[in-house]
C-alpha cells in the first residue's frame, strides 16, 4: 500500500470512528429524554421537586402532608342585626308575646315589621340577619348595631297608653353609641310614623334586656317597643311600611352619624 492509499484508509477510519461516537451520543441522549418524560408523566405532581418543599415536610417520624391554609374571607357589605321579638322556629321557647282579644299575636306583628326592616336595609347596601329572640348567635354577635323589635300590650290602660319607646342597656361599656343609635331612632321612628315617645313606661325588661349582655362588647344595640297593640293597633298593622321605614332609617342615621335634631319631645 502506497502513502496516499493509507492515509487515505486512516482517514476515512477516524471519520467512522467520529461518525460512530456522535451517533451513540445522540442515542443516549434522546433515550435519558424518554425516560424523563416517562417520570414526569407517570409521577404525581405533589411529589416533584417543585412542589415537595411546598406539600411535604420532614419530620423524625417521616414525611407528613402540609396542612392547606384557608384564605381569609373579607364580608363584602356590613353587618346589622334585627332580633324578631318573642320570635322562635323551637317549640321549647314558642312564646306569643301579648295576645289580642282578636287572635293577633304581638309575635306575629313583631316579624313582619322586622322582615320589612330587613329588607330595607338590604336595599342600602347590608347584610342583615333576622334573629330568633334566643337565637345562638346572640353569642359574642358584633355587627354595626343591632336592634330588638317589639311591642306593648293589647289591653287597654288608659288614653296616654300610646306611642312608642326605645331603650339601650344600662350596662353597656360604650354608651355613648348606643346612646347615640337609641337618639336616631327614636327621631326617625316619630318622623315616620306620627307617633310620640312614651318614656315613662321604660322598664328593666327594656333596659337589662338578655341579648344586651350575650352580644358582643363592641355592638352598639338598642330595644323599641314599637306601641301599644291597643290605641296604637291601626298603625302596626295596617302602617308597617311606615313602622319599619322608621326603624331602618334610625339606624341608618346611627351608622351614617347623621343629625338627629329636632328633639323629639316626649309625652307625659
Amino acid at each position: 500500500m502506497d502513502k496516499t492509499t493509507e492515509a487515505s484508509t486512516q482517514s476515512q477510519s477516524t471519520r467512522t470512528r467520529s461518525g460512530g461516537t456522535f451517533h451513540y451520543l445522540q442515542v443516549i441522549i434522546g433515550v435519558a429524554l424518554v425516560i424523563a418524560t416517562l417520570f414526569t408523566a407517570w409521577t404525581s405532581a405533589g411529589l416533584l421537586p417543585s412542589r415537595l418543599a411546598e406539600l411535604q415536610v420532614a419530620t423524625p417520624q417521616g414525611t407528613i402532608a402540609q396542612p392547606i391554609k384557608p384564605t381569609a374571607t373579607i364580608r363584602p357589605h356590613p353587618l346589622i342585626g334585627i332580633v324578631a321579638g318573642h320570635w322562635s322556629k323551637d317549640p321549647k321557647f314558642n312564646d306569643p308575646g301579648a295576645v289580642c282579644p282578636n287572635g293577633k299575636t304581638e309575635v306575629e306583628i313583631n316579624q313582619e315589621i322586622a322582615t320589612k326592616v330587613q329588607e330595607i336595609l338590604k336595599t342600602q347596601g347590608y347584610d342583615v340577619n333576622l334573629l330568633e329572640e334566643w337565637d345562638p348567635r346572640l353569642t359574642g354577635y358584633r355587627a354595626l348595631a343591632l336592634v330588638s323589635i317589639h311591642a306593648d300590650s293589647c289591653e287597654y290602660i288608659n288614653d296616654q297608653a300610646t306611642g312608642f319607646k326605645v331603650a339601650a342597656s344600662l350596662s353597656n361599656p360604650h354608651p355613648e353609641l348606643s346612646n347615640r343609635l337609641v337618639a336616631c331612632i327614636q327621631n326617625r321612628y316619630a318622623q315616620e310614623t306620627g307617633l310620640k315617645q312614651h318614656q315613662g313606661s321604660v322598664t328593666g325588661d327594656m333596659t337589662f334586656y338578655h341579648a344586651f349582655s350575650e352580644i358582643h362588647n363592641d355592638t352598639p344595640a338598642a330595644i323599641i317597643e314599637t306601641g301599644f297593640l291597643n290605641l296604637d293597633y291601626q298603625v302596626l298593622t295596617q302602617k308597617q311600611d311606615s313602622v319599619a321605614g322608621g326603624i331602618a332609617n334610625g339606624i341608618l342615621c346611627f351608622i351614617r352619624n347623621e343629625d338627629v335634631s329636632p328633639q323629639i319631645t316626649a309625652t307625659p
